[in-house]
C-alpha cells in the first residue's frame, strides 16, 4: 500500500470507548437479531441513554430559539429530532424530542445529557421553563422491526401513527414512533424503576431480545448517522443527512443559522455520509476515526463500523465530496487497514441545478 501522504495525523484512535457499555450488545445471537429487526420485531435496552424534561408553559417558544428544527408550534403527541449547533454551524448535540402532555422530552447519546443541560439552563433567562435531568426517571427500550405496531398492541401499548406520533404510557412514560431504523421503529420510554419489567412485556408480546450490536447494524443500513461516531469537530449538518431530519431550512433564530443558510443556498458541504463495504476477511475491523486512504492521501474518516446479515462488514464514512463512487479506497490503518468501496445507493444524489443562492448570482451576472 502506498505510504500515506498527507498533513493530518493518520494513525487513527486507540480503541474508543464503547458508547453502548452500559447495556446489552446482544442476547446469544447478533444475526439473528438482526434477521428478527428484518423480517418481524425485536426489543433492545437502550436504557443508557440520558433524557431532559423540558416542563412550562413557554417551552416550545423557547425551545424554538435554541433548537435547529421547528418546534414553536410542534403538536401535542408528536416527535421529532434536533440539534444545537455552535457559533460555526458545527454539530454540538443531537437530541430525539417528543412533546407528549405539558413536557417536551430531549433524549441523548450517553454523556451528553450534561452539556446539553447546561446550554440550556443557561438560556433560560425570564422564559417560564424548568428544564432538569430526567434520567433517573425514565428509562429508553426500542422496538424495531415490521411488526412494530403489532408488538406495541399486544403490549397493551397505544400505537402511534407512523412515522413521528408520541403518545403518553398509562403509569408514566411515552411512546414514540420513529422513521429508523430498518421498517419501523418505536421507543417506548418508561419509568426506569420498570424498564425490566417492560423488557419482559415486550417479548411477550413478539419482540425477540437483541442488543445495541442488532440495532447498530439496522441504523448503519439506514444511513443514520450518531453524534461523536459517525461526527467529529467540524461536522456540519449537512454532511450527514440531518437537514430535513433534524434541522428546519427556513427557520432563524438559532445559533449556527447563518453557516446551514449559507450552505444551503450558496454551495454544497465539503465532506458526505456513505456506506463503505470493507475486505478486511479475517482481519481486524477498522475502528470509528480511523482515516480512509485514496491513493495513499487521507480522503474521509471511518464512522460506525459493523457487521450485518446480509451486507456483511460495513462503516458509515465521512468522505471528501470530490471522492468519485467508483474510487478503490483503503479505510483504516495497520493491521486495520482494509480495502473498500462506495455503496453506490448510499450516495447523497448531486442536484443538477446550482443552490440557489448561486443561481441568483448567476442572474445577476447574466
Amino acid at each position: 500500500m502506498t505510504e500515506p501522504q498527507t498533513d493530518v495525523d493518520t494513525a487513527g484512535p486507540e480503541a474508543p470507548a464503547d458508547p453502548d457499555e452500559a447495556v446489552p450488545a446482544h442476547r446469544g445471537d447478533p444475526f439473528a437479531e438482526q434477521r428478527a429487526m428484518a423480517r418481524g420485531a425485536a426489543v433492545v435496552d437502550r436504557g443508557h441513554r440520558e433524557v431532559i424534561a423540558v416542563p412550562g408553559e413557554d417551552r416550545l417558544s423557547w425551545l424554538h430559539l435554541l433548537l435547529t428544527q421547528h418546534v414553536s408550534a410542534l403538536p401535542a403527541d408528536t416527535a421529532t429530532e434536533a440539534l444545537v449547533l455552535d457559533l460555526n454551524g458545527r454539530v454540538l448535540h443531537h437530541m430525539n424530542v417528543a412533546h407528549v402532555g405539558d413536557v417536551v422530552w430531549l433524549d441523548t447519546e450517553p454523556g451528553d445529557s450534561a452539556g446539553l443541560l447546561d446550554y440550556l439552563t443557561k438560556m433560560v433567562f425570564w422564559s417560564k421553563v424548568e428544564p432538569r435531568d430526567a434520567t433517573a426517571e425514565l428509562a429508553v427500550l426500542s422496538v424495531v422491526g415490521p411488526d412494530t405496531a403489532a408488538v406495541l398492541a399486544a403490549a397493551g401499548v397505544p400505537v402511534p401513527d407512523a412515522p413521528s406520533g408520541a403518545t403518553a404510557l398509562p403509569g408514566g412514560g411515552f411512546v414514540r414512533r420513529m422513521p429508523w431504523p430498518g421498517k419501523d421503529a418505536a421507543d417506548v420510554v418508561v419509568p426506569r424503576a420498570e424498564r425490566e419489567a417492560w423488557f419482559a412485556r415486550l417479548t411477550a408480546a413478539g419482540a425477540r431480545a437483541a442488543g445495541t450490536m442488532a440495532f447498530e447494524a439496522l441504523r448503519v443500513e439506514s444511513l443514520r448517522p450518531r453524534l461523536r461516531v459517525d461526527t467529529d469537530e467540524r461536522t456540519i449538518p449537512h454532511e450527514v443527512g440531518w437537514i430535513g431530519a433534524a434541522v428546519h431550512l427556513t427557520k432563524g433564530c438559532y445559533r449556527g443559522q447563518e453557516t446551514v443558510a449559507r450552505v444551503a443556498n450558496m454551495g454544497r458541504p465539503p465532506r458526505r455520509l456513505v456506506l463503505l463495504h470493507l475486505d478486511a476477511g479475517d482481519e481486524e475491523l477498522p475502528l470509528a476515526g480511523d482515516p480512509v486512504f485514496k491513493d495513499g492521501r487521507a480522503v474521509g474518516r471511518v464512522g460506525t463500523v459493523t457487521l450485518h446479515h446480509e451486507l456483511g462488514a460495513v462503516a458509515l464514512t465521512l468522505l471528501k465530496r470530490s471522492v468519485p463512487v467508483d474510487a478503490e479506497l483503503v479505510a483504516g490503518v495497520d493491521e486495520r487497514a482494509a480495502p473498500a468501496r462506495i455503496d453506490p445507493d448510499s450516495m447523497p444524489p448531486e442536484e443538477a441545478a446550482p443552490p440557489p443562492g448561486r443561481a441568483a448570482q448567476s442572474g445577476l451576472r447574466g
